[in-house]
């Protein structure tokens, strides 16, 4: 194969056995790499019911055949398992170093079963791998232990690690690198941690095979001379994800306060600006010219990289209105690699449950002592950070009474920083998201708040959450690369088809690519309907309970909030484009269609297929 490695190492911590495996070009050509190959790997070999932290679950870390490569935004992998937060398929991309150095060790993913018997890093130099000893780095935040296998192994090495929240298993716990990447949002971390495995490093020096190399080297130049001329370019740079802020403030969809509202009346101080005025420097992934990372001085005098998710998540939705402050709650889950999402939606949560004296916890809006010591609590799980560290549904779950009603997530993932009182698209696209709400698989809420057509629930919020699952959770998600060039500066999709034949040899048009996401999602329901069973229903792809509930008071959409019975219709509308029951599962007709038919005989003995 060209473009593609074609293989795969295999380590076994429990017994300490490491094994380089091929695997198919039809596998390559039909699910890509990234996702794609990362679920059909879990289909495949992940026995059904598997304890999401027990030995037989499958730590994936897979990049695509656009990795690496000298191409635009180039620089990403999934890191994916059998979520322990959800219960269902679980995945996240990463922007590292390591990423492009796995490549260049000449493998495409890594997958690692079984439990050490004490605290292990791995180690991949080219053809070399080794299982070392990490008892000394067990304990230490992600900063410190980073340094250290930076200091040993070389500083351009690319690592992947978790802090003392996937040590102890905290469902917040993400997979960091570089001191401000990270990803696995569906507790990839505590997925880690339960192996004992407390970083991977990799040290590449192959060559990636190409089919026309020369080819990919021009377009990789042309890509990389396009990004800046593109009208939106300056703004970005200035910014980055920071624009979101003023305009989900104005379009009432900014979460503050547990997403109780849409508007913060602190924004100001925190927005694109604020953020831009106090940025020390910028930080970016590899192979990348329209870096996002803006990092400030925090409060305590430290960098801390910030982003719209991060800001808002740890700022206007635990109604903490000081940047410096809260450049500090982030670099502090940075540290001990808590997702940043999840972690301020488990504060908010915690906030509003204290408000309403549902716990038995004095902690008040803004409060960032409180906020900084709940931080600490969830990575070590202990004290009140033992019941909001296990998510806020489970949370919610052991609390009783209307605490449920108040936990902001999707089939047990947190929502990102979207509020869709009044955005039934959105909503759509957090309820249906393949790994629980997340906005990266579809991100139509800026198409949605300017459509004309906001409060409806008409059959084209389907028909763009399913366009945007096929580019952003389909296609990028595969190859893997960052959408921000497209979604951002208008670069143009036809652009990716032309590097993916001039890697791997193989023409795919943009429709094939829409296939074979199709295909992918499907697989992934797939997971999901195996591993629930009968207990799958369709109000899994609901979204938060509080959205249909409690109408928003402030704004200019005060007393307005989702309505069930329309959602629910939209949701049918979904379901139908899809080729899905109205369960939410592929029908045998579709899973046909999609090259999927022995997956779907498999499928079929665990739930009734129509």
């Amino acid at each position: 194969m060209k473009g593609w490695n074609g293989k795969i190492l295999r380590v076994d911590l429990t017994k300490r056995t490491t094994e380089v495996t091929p695997y198919s070009e039809d596998i390559a050509k039909r699910f890509i790499g990234g996702r794609g190959l990362a679920v059909k790997l879990l289909w495949e070999e992940l026995p059904q019911g598997a304890d999401p932290l027990g030995s037989e679950n499958m730590l994936i870390f897979a990049t695509g055949p656009y990795t690496a490569f000298n191409i635009p935004n180039s620089g990403k992998m999934v890191i994916a398992a059998k979520s322990p937060l959800t219960g269902g398929y679980g995945d996240g991309n990463i922007g590292t170093r390591a990423a492009t150095h796995m490549r260049k060790c000449g493998i495409d993913a890594v997958v690692v079963t079984g439990k050490a018997d004490k605290p292990v890093y791995l180690y991949v130099e080219d053809d070399k791998v080794e299982i070392y000893d990490a008892g000394h780095l067990w304990g230490k935040d992600s900063y410190v232990a980073e340094d250290w296998l930076l200091d040993k192994h070389g500083k351009a090495s690319g690592t992947l690690l978790i802090g003392q929240s996937g040590e102890n298993k905290c469902m917040y716990a993400t997979v960091v690198s570089q001191k401000g990447r990270a990803g696995g949002r569906p507790a990839m971390g505590a997925v880690m941690g339960s192996k004992n495995l407390k970083a991977a490093v990799f040290k590449g020096s192959k060559e990636i095979p190409a089919a026309d190399p020369e080819k990919l080297k021009e377009l990789g130049r042309t890509g990389f001379a396009k990004i800046p001329k593109f009208d939106a370019f300056p703004y970005w740079k200035k910014v980055g994800t920071m624009m979101a802020a003023d305009m989900m403030q104005t379009a009432s969809a900014l979460p503050t306060r547990n997403f109780s509202e849409g508007v913060f009346e602190h924004i100001d101080k925190v927005n694109g600006d604020a953020v831009h005025a106090a940025t020390v420097t910028q930080r970016g992934c590899p192979n990348c010219n329209m870096i996002c990372g803006n990092t400030i001085i925090d409060s305590e005098g430290k960098e801390s990289e910030l982003d719209y998710e991060n800001v808002t998540m740890l700022g206007s939705n635990i109604g903490l209105g000081n940047l410096k402050q809260i450049g500090t709650l982030n670099r502090i889950c940075d540290e001990l690699g808590l997702d940043t999402i999840g972690a301020g939606n488990g504060i908010g949560f915690a906030m509003e449950c204290s408000e309403k004296g549902l716990i038995d916890l004095d902690i008040k809006w803004g409060d960032f002592e409180g906020a900084k010591k709940l931080l600490y609590e969830m990575a070590m799980m202990e004290g009140h950070g033992a019941l909001i560290g296990l998510g806020t549904k489970v949370a919610a779950e052991k609390i009783g009474g209307i605490a449920p009603s108040l936990a902001i997530h999707a089939k047990g993932l947190e929502v990102s920083a979207y509020d869709c009182h009044v955005c039934p698209g959105m909503a759509l696209s957090f309820g249906t998201s393949p790994i629980g709400a997340h906005h990266k698989d579809a991100w139509v809420i800026s198409w949605e708040i300017s459509s004309g057509i906001r409060e409806e629930y008409g059959p084209e919020k389907a028909d763009k959450v399913i366009e945007f699952q096929r580019i952003r959770g389909g296609m990028f998600e595969t190859l893997v690369s960052c959408r921000f060039p497209w979604i951002e500066l208008g670069y143009e999709l036809e652009e990716y088809p032309l590097y993916m034949e001039a890697a791997t040899g193989v023409k795919m048009t943009l429709d094939d690519m829409w296939k074979m996401g199709d295909r992918v999602y499907a697989l992934v329901r797939a997971f999901w309907a195996r591993e629930y069973g009968e207990k799958w229903s369709r109000l899994m792809d609901y979204p938060p309970e509080k959205w249909f509930k409690y109408p928003l008071t402030e704004g200019a959409l005060a007393g307005k909030k989702l309505d069930k019975d329309k959602y629910d219709k939209l949701l049918s509308v979904y379901y139908e484009k899809r080729g899905w029951d109205e369960r939410g599962i592929p029908t045998k007709a579709t899973m046909k269609d999609l090259d999927l038919s022995e997956e779907a005989k498999q499928l079929a003995k665990y739930v009734e297929l129509e």
